[in-house]
């Protein structure tokens, strides 16, 4: 099983494209809690020169309070990582997580049936840009 979905853009600047991005997840009740710059974080701590590669924590407020009431552990799967990232070939890159795919070792119907609603929301954010 595929456990991500993914786009690729030609003709944008990468931080075009993180914007573009968080602002479509806004549009499905998304905010971003974390935002991982790899490339600033591997030179800073390594030393190593690394492409434009961004990890954003995806969170909807909503529906991560619905699901910790049903599995309080959930929070170890949360949020939904959405990543920005620079080809090689000059494309941006954006990839969602596949909710179902990192639920499925949940076994909760409840959990189930809301991780299908979150992909449809991711899915319909990739498709958008």
């Amino acid at each position: 099983m595929k456990y991500f979905f993914n786009k690729k853009i030609a003709g944008i600047e990468f931080e075009e494209g993180v914007n573009m991005v968080i602002e479509e997840l806004k549009k499905e009740g998304f905010g971003i809690i974390t935002n991982i710059d790899l490339k600033s974080t591997f030179k800073q701590k390594l030393n190593v020169e690394f492409r434009k590669y961004i990890i954003l924590g995806a969170c909807n407020p909503a529906v991560a309070l619905k699901v910790l009431g049903w599995e309080p552990k959930i929070g170890l799967m949360l949020p939904c990582n959405v990543i920005v990232e620079e080809d090689q070939d000059g494309y941006i890159s954006i990839s969602a997580i596949d909710p179902i795919a990192s639920m499925m070792a949940i076994e909760n119907s409840n959990i189930s049936k809301t991780a299908g609603e979150i992909k449809e929301k991711l899915e319909r954010v990739i498709k958008s840009l």
